[in-house]
């Protein structure tokens, strides 16, 4: 199951709501699950709606397993003919074309990010592997405010000449949990998404050498989406991803490589710590998946698109003056 964010225009301005993509459009979660209760013969099926399924994804993920049940059974109810409308009159079904898709978490709970592909560890850091690398994840927290969605354009920080995508994969967190088992991690997680952790590289080298950081190279743009797809609807282990720069082709890879699994990664952030619904786990970047790898980097005005199979695409322009 794919869920979004989408933004739609009303007579009262631009409201956001939870998707659900399917075969009929994107259906709006919300005034689904109202639909599907009003059939059970609820007496308040809008009020019980938005209290059990609300127009957020972190309310949402926050709400639990009654939510994503609840939400599929307004997939069932849409696919079998269901109704145009909910009971207040609202709209179920969207054309994706009509509503702008932002990031499946406008503003995730936390964000950490990984580094868990040993290809890109021995290409960036230019000397043996430590030790410590393969006994544990590696991961950094990064800013959960600069988070962006598909087609938004990312401006690039005037402190900075080399701008830099990177091919990641990440898991969000859909369930409290604390010293979490290995055995039982897969379960806390909610769904896998595209993440493109954009990096000022010179920003960042130069912070990095004090020993500390990543920082100011790194929290200007976390771009994430376009959907956030539920474990029994992705293949974790085998997925392609793809990294594309104005059309050509600059990195490919699979989360299969990583030295650390997310189950491994969850069950190590979690020892004496707890995770809440909404915290975002990424990856770390596919080997050979950025431009620090590949001896190149982004220009003014390039378009980078990731795409990973099962998710979609996840596209923005980088910039560097506003237009």
């Amino acid at each position: 199951m794919k869920l979004a964010t989408f933004e739609v225009d009303t007579p009262l301005g631009p409201v956001r709501r939870v998707g659900i993509h399917t075969e009929s459009g994107l259906i709006d979660a919300t005034t689904g699950s109202a639909c599907v209760f009003e059939e059970q013969g609820d007496a308040a099926p809008v009020e019980l709606a938005e209290a059990i399924v609300p127009p957020e994804m972190l309310a949402v993920l926050e709400r639990g397993e009654r939510a994503i049940e609840t939400v599929r059974e307004v997939v069932s109810f849409v696919e079998s003919g269901g109704r145009e409308r909910g009971p207040n009159g609202a709209r179920v079904v969207f054309d994706p074309t009509e509503v702008e898709l932002l990031s499946p978490l406008p503003r995730p709970n936390s964000l950490r990010d990984c580094m868990a592909f040993e290809e890109h560890v021995e290409n960036t850091m230019g000397e043996d592997v430590p030790d410590v690398w393969y006994e544990q994840p590696i991961y950094y927290k990064g800013n959960p405010d600069s988070v962006c969605g598909t087609g938004e354009t990312v401006l690039w920080p005037d402190t900075s000449n080399l701008m830099d995508f990177e091919l990641e994969l990440a898991a969000v967190i859909g369930r409290e949990g604390r010293d979490i088992t290995v055995e039982k991690a897969d379960s806390y997680i909610a769904g896998y998404t595209i993440f493109n952790d954009f990096s000022a590289r010179d920003v960042q080298g130069r912070e990095m050498e004090g020993n500390l950081g990543p920082a100011k190279g790194k929290d200007f743009a976390n771009a994430l989406g376009p959907y956030l797809v539920t474990p029994d609807s992705f293949d974790v282990e085998g997925a392609t991803m793809t990294a594309e720069v104005d059309g050509e082709t600059w990195s490919e890879g699979t989360p299969g490589a990583m030295e650390h699994s997310f189950a491994e990664i969850v069950a190590h952030v979690s020892k004496d710590e707890t995770l809440h619904p909404g915290d975002v786990i990424g990856s770390g970047t596919v080997g050979e998946g950025c431009g620090l790898e590949l001896g190149r980097f982004l220009d003014d005005g390039n378009r980078v698109a990731l795409s990973v199979e099962g998710i979609g695409t996840l596209e923005n322009r980088v910039v560097t003056d506003e237009d």
